[in-house]
C-alpha cells in the first residue's frame, strides 16, 4: 500500500505540472479574462507542492506550518473568489467567506498547533466552500446551457474541487481518530492521492474543453 501511495503521489505531482503547463499555453487566450489568474493559481499550487517536496533539500523550514498558514489559505482564498466573486456574481459572499475562514485562524493559537493538519481551520474552510460548490451546480442546472454543460469551464473546475476538497473532508476532519486505524486510513489516504490526480486533470480538461459561460 506505501509504494502504491509512493506512485500515487508521484503521479500527483506530475499532473500538477501539467495543469500548469496546459494553462501557460491557454494563457494567450485568456489574458484579457479573469481566467488568467487561474493559470497564475495552477502555477503557484505546483510550485508550492515541489518545495513542500525538495525544499528540505535547500533550506530549514517547518512543512507543517508552510501549508497550514500559506499552500491551505491561499486555495481557500482563491476557490471563494473564483466561485463567489466570478463565477455567481457575489463579491461581498466573497468577502465573508474570506473573513470567516481567516477568523478561524485565531481559536487555532490558543490550541495545540503541532499537528500536520489544522483540522478545525481546515473543515471550516471546505464546508464554506461546499456551500459555493452547491450554488455552483445548482447554477449550471437551471442554466440555458444546461445542455452544453461539456464547454463550461467551470462544470470540470466544480466536479474536481468536489471529489478532492469535499470528498476528502472528513478524512482531515477526523485525521486524529483515522490514524489509529491503519485499513481506513490507507484506503481513504489513497482515496485523498487519487481524487487530487482527477481534479488535476479535470482542470487541465478545462481548459481545453471548456471556455466561460457566464
Amino acid at each position: 500500500m506505501i509504494e502504491f501511495q509512493t506512485i500515487l503521489g508521484e503521479s500527483m505531482l506530475c499532473i500538477e505540472g501539467l495543469a500548469a503547463l496546459t494553462s501557460v499555453l491557454y494563457y494567450n487566450r485568456l489574458k484579457n479574462q479573469y481566467w488568467k489568474y487561474f493559470v497564475f493559481f495552477l502555477i503557484f499550487i505546483f510550485l508550492c507542492e515541489c518545495v513542500g517536496k525538495w525544499g528540505h533539500h535547500f533550506m530549514d523550514y517547518n512543512k507543517a506550518q508552510f501549508y497550514n498558514y500559506f499552500v491551505i489559505p491561499a486555495q481557500f482564498i482563491f476557490f471563494y473568489w473564483l466561485y463567489a466573486a466570478k463565477s455567481l456574481g457575489k463579491p461581498r459572499l466573497f468577502a465573508l467567506l474570506s473573513f470567516l475562514y481567516l477568523f478561524s485562524f485565531i481559536p487555532i493559537e490558543f490550541i495545540s498547533t503541532n499537528k500536520v493538519m489544522f483540522s478545525l481551520n481546515y473543515t471550516l474552510g471546505c464546508l464554506l466552500l461546499m456551500i459555493l460548490v452547491i450554488m455552483e451546480y445548482y447554477k449550471q442546472i437551471n442554466s440555458s446551457d444546461i445542455l452544453h454543460f461539456n464547454k463550461n469551464r467551470m462544470f470540470y473546475i466544480n466536479l474536481g474541487v468536489t471529489l478532492f476538497y469535499i470528498g476528502t473532508l472528513p478524512f482531515w476532519t477526523f485525521l486524529d481518530y483515522i490514524r489509529e486505524y491503519r485499513g481506513i486510513f490507507n484506503i481513504y489516504f489513497s482515496y485523498f492521492l487519487i481524487s487530487g490526480i482527477i481534479m488535476y486533470a479535470l482542470f487541465t480538461i478545462s481548459f481545453i474543453w471548456g471556455k466561460q459561460n457566464s
